[in-house]
Order: structure tokens, then sequence, then C-alpha cells
């Protein structure tokens, strides 16, 4: 399944969503919006936010889950949390 890009290739520049279109009625959308913070992470960050939803946010269940120590796992989420901070801002 691909991913949507959230840099740009050439200069690793944020990208931007420029146009939203319908499938059913063909209703185009054409401005510029920016990308929601999660969907700026990476892939890699993206899959351990899901992972940690549906672990109903257990660290423990987390470190279980990835076989990984408990202090890795928060270290994880901190690093995770820090960028999202850096995003908003």
């Amino acid at each position: 399944m691909k991913k949507l890009p959230v840099n740009c290739p050439s200069c690793e520049s944020p990208l931007v969503v420029s146009q939203l279109s319908c499938s059913e009625c063909e209703t185009v959308i054409s401005g510029s919006y920016s990308l929601p913070v999660l969907l700026q992470l990476s892939n890699e960050d993206q899959d351990f936010i899901f992972e940690f939803i549906l672990t109903s946010g257990s660290l423990k269940k987390m470190a279980a889950k990835m076989g990984k120590s408990y202090p890795t796992v928060r270290n994880k989420l901190d690093d995770i949390l820090e960028k999202i901070n850096n995003l908003k801002n």
C-alpha cells in the first residue's frame, strides 16, 4: 500500500495538499492546505502511534508486543511527542 509522501523528494521541504477530489461526482477543490501533524511523521512513527492506540495506550503492552524494554518504548514515545510538539510550533 502506498504511503502519502510528506516531504519533497528534491529538497526535503514539507509538502502541502493542493487539490482534493471526489471519486463519485468528480468535484475538485483546490487550495493550499497543510498536512495534519500525524501525517507529517515518518511511517515508523505513525505505525508506533497506531499500535499504541490499539494497546489502549499501554506502554507495558507495547514493550511486550515489540519485544523491547519498557524504557526503550517510553523513550520512543517521548521522541515522537517531541517531534509532534516541534511540528505544531
